[in-house]
């Protein structure tokens, strides 16, 4: 199956790493959408239909909590689903992302298939590309 995939980080290289980690975990025929910041993000959600958004904390213009409160807040937005990728792992800013609305959250290095067992708890599961190829990219970071 096919999604359509916002990937929210102010880092392009990390953007970049995201998008085919999430293809090394199958996800190889959904559309992948970027912003640098909750605040562009926004405004790409108003005018495009996303499935689920990928979101770092530690952003310019609009940290990953304010972003997910705004779209929480949002009629034609709340029920997307956020998942947040960070380095801030600790138990206390997981639990506050959580609470404000956050459907699973990723601390960074992560894998493949860390990102594929999350995405199927939420979205379910997806088919397989056979023919893609990553073995020559290192996923982990």
């Amino acid at each position: 199956m096919s999604y359509s995939i916002l990937i929210v980080d102010d880092s392009l290289p990390m953007r970049s790493v995201i998008k085919r980690t999430f293809k090394a975990a199958g996800y190889v025929n959904s559309e992948f959408h970027e912003a640098a910041n909750g605040k562009d993000a926004l405004e790409l959600m108003k005018n495009d239909w996303i499935d689920i958004v990928i979101t770092d904390y530690n952003m310019p213009v609009m940290n990953g909590m304010e972003f997910i409160k705004t779209i929480k807040q949002d009629d034609l937005l709340k029920d997307i689903p956020v998942v947040v990728i960070s380095t801030e792992g600790n138990e206390t800013k997981i639990k506050e992302f959580m609470d404000c609305g956050a459907a699973g959250y990723i601390t960074k290095p992560f894998t493949p298939e860390t990102i594929r067992d999350l995405l199927t708890d939420i979205l379910g599961e997806i088919s397989y590309d056979e023919d893609f190829d990553d073995s020559d990219d290192d996923f982990d970071f």
